[in-house]
């Protein structure tokens, strides 16, 4: 039995959640992934790419090859491909073990996954093998606040039932850190914050790891 057959309650909730809270998401994020994924090239491996909401970075006529586990995403994401004349090569694994060959991605994208991953730095690592010498990784994720401040004390005190909701996810990493020791020959990592009403989702970080 896999994660997602055990907990397909919560596969289906996510999957609608995104397709309700996704525009509102993509508001407040839409300005570092227009940075993050400008001139995208003409295929993309995407890590979770959960209900499309990435597509729209993608020129039609593009190739995504979509690691996404959930099935419950899979339905909205082929519908949402086809509006956007993507071509769309969807693989129901881990991110963790994508299945692609070694150095065969010119550019690897994630937003709002390294969160859910029980290994993210094993997932780091299999981005830096499946990409090309001269590959990005681009990134857009949510991490943990500063020690001491009135919002890690609230991301700490709703560790488990965010976790619990959002398949896994964690509010209280340090995926800057991660990031940068994964062994990419350099990595630009952007902080921000947003001013939403999900306090514990607000510290971000945006950026380009290069191989």
């Amino acid at each position: 039995m896999t994660v997602f057959e055990a907990h397909r309650g919560r596969g289906a909730f996510n999957a609608a959640f995104f397709r309700v809270m996704g525009p509102y998401i993509e508001f407040h994020v839409r300005h570092r992934k227009r940075r993050v994924f400008a001139g995208l090239p003409r295929t993309v491996v995407e890590l979770g790419s959960g209900v499309g909401a990435n597509l729209r970075y993608l020129e039609p006529g593009s190739t995504l090859v979509a690691i996404e586990p959930n099935p419950a995403m899979h339905r909205p994401l082929r519908a949402a491909a086809g509006r956007r004349g993507v071509e769309l090569d969807l693989r129901e694994r881990p991110a963790e073990d994508t299945g692609l060959p070694d150095g065969s991605a010119d550019v690897v994208i994630s937003s709002l996954v390294l969160c859910t991953v029980s290994d993210p730095a094993g997932v780091l690592a299999e981005v830096r093998r499946v990409l090309r010498p001269g590959g990005t990784f681009r990134f857009v994720e949510h991490v943990a606040a500063r020690d001491g401040t009135p919002t890690r004390a609230l991301q700490r005190a709703l560790r488990r039932p965010w976790a619990w909701t959002f398949e896994g996810c964690s509010c209280e990493r340090d995926l800057a850190a991660l990031v940068r020791a994964a062994g990419f020959t350099r990595a630009e990592i952007e902080p921000y914050r947003l001013r939403s009403p999900f306090v514990t989702f607000n510290p971000q970080i945006a950026g380009v790891a290069h191989v």
